[in-house]
């Protein structure tokens, strides 16, 4: 049975906290805009780590976003292996968090389903 907190997450959660604040004070770049880190899945040998990420503005934004994050991957890890005191630094794969978005149409969906169910049951 696993542990309570295993490894995994807790670096997870370490690489994510020290993420945020490297990409807000390191990276200057102004395509960039307001990015927020909302989650880091580590590989169980920890030599890969998926970082989702989402941002203000449309989709585009999102892609310029994702396109300059990927290219600054290289030197995220190096500040990463800095602040660390791991062995070694995973590889950051990032991603576009799209969970704001469905959680949002599914909350307009619900609405929707409500609205019509009070409709049919007024007309009845």
């Amino acid at each position: 049975m696993p542990r309570e907190f295993s490894r995994t997450r807790r670096v997870s959660e370490q690489i994510q906290r020290e993420l945020s604040v490297l990409i807000s004070e390191q990276l200057q770049d102004p395509r960039l805009g307001l990015v927020s880190v909302s989650g880091v899945e580590v590989s169980r040998d920890l030599s890969h780590a998926k970082v989702y990420f989402s941002t203000l503005g449309d989709a585009d934004k999102m892609q310029e976003a994702h396109q300059v994050l990927k290219g600054a991957a290289g030197y995220l890890r190096h500040m990463l292996g800095r602040t660390l005191t791991m062995r070694s630094v995973p590889q950051l794969h990032f991603h576009i968090d799209t969970s704001l978005e469905q959680g949002a149409h599914l909350s307009a969906l619900i609405d929707a389903a409500i609205q019509s169910s009070n409709r049919s049951s007024d007309e009845e």
